[in-house]
């Protein structure tokens, strides 16, 4: 199983952005994002966005972030 990367940048979370996450879950069952420095550097703010792009994906979704990486899982449903 191969993993997704994707980078979260200046622009933020965009529709442009949860487009090209959706397409990355059709051939991945796992994507980790790195958000940049130009976006963000705060832990709480971090979480935030995370909770942000599961709200957009939908329920059948689950995250985990270490360090500025965010990683998001698909799950069966």
């Amino acid at each position: 199983m191969t993993i997704a990367q994707l980078q979260l940048g200046k622009n933020g979370v965009t529709e442009g952005f949860i487009e090209t996450l959706k397409n990355h879950f059709k051939k991945h069952k796992i994507v980790k994002i790195s958000v940049l420095k130009s976006y963000c550097r705060d832990r709480l703010a971090l979480k935030d966005i995370s909770i942000k792009i599961l709200e957009r994906l939908g329920p059948r979704y689950s995250y985990n972030s270490i360090g500025y990486t965010i990683t998001i899982k698909r799950g069966r449903r």
